[in-house]
């Protein structure tokens, strides 16, 4: 049994979980078409993405991809400011790219709506202080303006891009892609490493909007807190969202 590759638990909860054995990853999801979506995604995206071993019901393995994640929420990044550069070229090319034939998974509006349920819920559930949650919301407005859909990745965080020294080697996790807004999968990258958006912006081209980026920094941190702490992650780490949402004040 020596040579059995030990089998580590990547992420898990309700919806779904990743393991890796060895140098392959297998993603079990309760939809689907979460997992449709990320094989056409990569078929479809002109950037690196991970080699499909095989797939089932439910099931898709994926080969590792080369190198390191650009970084972890919470904790510095050691990637050098080429690589974030790197990143940033990369993304931009993604939102170059033709847009996919499915539509972004929510409206301006709706995206609004569930906004204010979310602040209201950080509130009474004593999650958050009011003034805060308040702050950050006005903040947020900023965001919910209208954008021209481009292709996006649609969960961008910082574990999701690799690379190897200075080059980009791949972005993994596309279930997420959809027509969406440019600006979000930039603040999706930079959350919680602000000091790195100067970087990502060199590799992207002058046209981001810093601004809105800061406002999905806020919309982002607001909207998903409560499905981190239902799920047994903590948004309340030093560096992750409650801290983001802090440093807004």
């Amino acid at each position: 049994m020596a040579d059995v590759d030990e089998v580590e638990v990547v992420v898990a909860h309700s919806q779904r979980a990743t393991l890796r054995v060895g140098d392959m990853f297998l993603k079990i999801d309760s939809d689907q078409r979460n997992l449709d979506v990320e094989v056409e995604a990569m078929g479809l995206v002109p950037v690196p993405t991970p080699e499909i071993l095989w797939r089932k019901p439910r099931v898709l393995a994926i080969a590792a991809v080369r190198g390191t994640a650009l970084g972890r929420l919470g904790e510095p990044s050691t990637a050098s400011p080429a690589a974030w550069a790197a990143a940033g070229a990369a993304i931009r090319r993604l939102h170059e790219a033709p847009l996919p034939p499915w539509p972004g998974r929510r409206r301006r509006d709706e995206i609004a709506a569930e906004l204010d349920g979310e602040c209201e819920w950080l509130v009474t559930s004593g999650s958050l202080p009011a003034d805060l949650v308040k702050r950050n919301r006005e903040i947020a407005g900023a965001a919910l303006r209208p954008w021209t859909p481009v292709f996006t990745h649609g969960d961008l965080q910082i574990t999701h891009v690799f690379v190897e020294g200075d080059k980009l080697t791949g972005i993994i996790d596309w279930s997420e892609a959809s027509q969406g807004d440019a600006m979000f999968d930039l603040a999706s990258l930079t959350l919680g490493h602000e000091e790195r958006l100067a970087d990502v912006i060199a590799g992207y081209g002058t046209d981001a909007d810093v601004d809105v980026i800061r406002a999905w920094w806020s919309l982002r941190s607001l909207l998903f807190s409560r499905w981190l702490i239902q799920h047994g992650f903590d948004p309340n780490s030093p560096g992750c969202e409650f801290d983001v949402l802090r440093s807004r004040m």
